[in-house]
């Protein structure tokens, strides 16, 4: 069994390593930048829905809270786009902290509610502190990641700083769900009460994996800001949480490798659908009602569940034969 997720793990980043040598158009590596800068948001809310139960629709705040704390300290004060990228981590993670005590207490469409009313606040902060964020217009100016001697400034040169790091969370995020911290977010996705009686904290494990997925967020809005060197409140408003939410039912709940395809998906299906671009929440909405039906564990788990009754189809027809 190790050896076998070695083996996928190892496939995996090899094919992240050769991708980019059969696509070379800018456009395309942008493209994949984005997947990889969405994965980290779908991944960090799928722990928090999929794994242990909680329901989030604010969750494009934390993102937004990034992004402009990279873009506002490096761009308006000079400070090193590094040490931005920490101090973001540090405000979504404290933001998150004070907002998750008293939310955490509420359960299902009051959390939802909660969190849908705090990812509303932060948007307006965006639009309206016009001194910090540039308000409507957006915050231009942003410069590049770099290292001595090495800025990354062109798709080929992000696509390998974004992936090491989706590369990271991925996996960093698969040995959560593995290890008896995952074990104890399923005992809480399941029940609470009975998560209780078998002497789980359940309040610090919701407050724990809430931060932990807002520390998810505040890192790919830094990559997003240092990745466009723009940001704007239009990227971070209730559509793109929304959004966020049904890349996480369309790959799986509960599923790592389900949230990099849910990810993938919609990160290309509006590129490929860019005539209904005035519908997009239409079409958003539409996919998430087809998929809540049609596949209700998620595209991962369905594609499974077809293949294993394709399997069983044969063998059956062969032994009846």
């Amino acid at each position: 069994m190790r050896g076998a997720r070695l083996a996928l793990w190892g496939g995996f980043a090899l094919v992240l390593a050769l991708l980019p040598l059969g696509w070379r158009n800018d456009y395309y590596l942008s493209l994949l930048n984005f997947i990889g800068i969405h994965t980290i948001l779908v991944v960090g809310l799928n722990l928090l829905m999929g794994y242990a139960g909680q329901i989030s629709l604010g969750h494009a705040a934390f993102f937004g809270v990034g992004a402009y704390t990279s873009g506002i300290l490096t761009a308006t004060y000079g400070v090193n786009p590094w040490l931005a990228l920490v101090a973001g981590l540090a405000l979504a993670a404290g933001l998150a902290f004070l907002i998750g005590v008293p939310a955490l207490k509420l359960r299902g469409y009051y959390l939802a509610m909660a969190t849908l009313g705090f990812g509303v606040i932060v948007y307006i902060f965006f639009v309206q502190a016009q001194r910090f964020t540039g308000g409507p217009s957006g915050l231009s100016g942003i410069p590049a990641l770099s290292l001595p001697g090495f800025t990354f400034h062109t798709p080929l040169r992000l696509y390998g700083l974004i992936w090491t790091a989706t590369l990271g969370i991925l996996a960093l995020s698969a040995g959560l769900v593995d290890s008896r911290l995952g074990r104890a977010l399923r005992a809480l996705h399941d029940s609470e009460v009975a998560a209780e009686s078998l002497g789980i904290h359940t309040q610090r494990l919701k407050l724990l994996i809430f931060v932990w997925s807002a520390l998810y967020a505040s890192l790919a809005g830094s990559l997003y800001a240092h990745t466009l060197n723009f940001v704007a409140p239009s990227s971070f408003d209730i559509m793109f949480s929304i959004k966020l939410v049904t890349m996480v039912v369309v790959g799986g709940m509960a599923s790592i490798w389900g949230s990099l395809l849910g990810a993938g998906v919609l990160t290309v299906l509006p590129e490929l659908l860019v005539v209904f671009h005035d519908f997009e929440v239409v079409l958003f909405g539409a996919i998430l009602m087809v998929v809540m039906i049609f596949l209700p564990r998620g595209l991962v788990r369905g594609l499974l569940d077809l293949w294993e009754y394709r399997h069983f189809r044969r063998e059956s027809g062969g032994v009846s034969g």
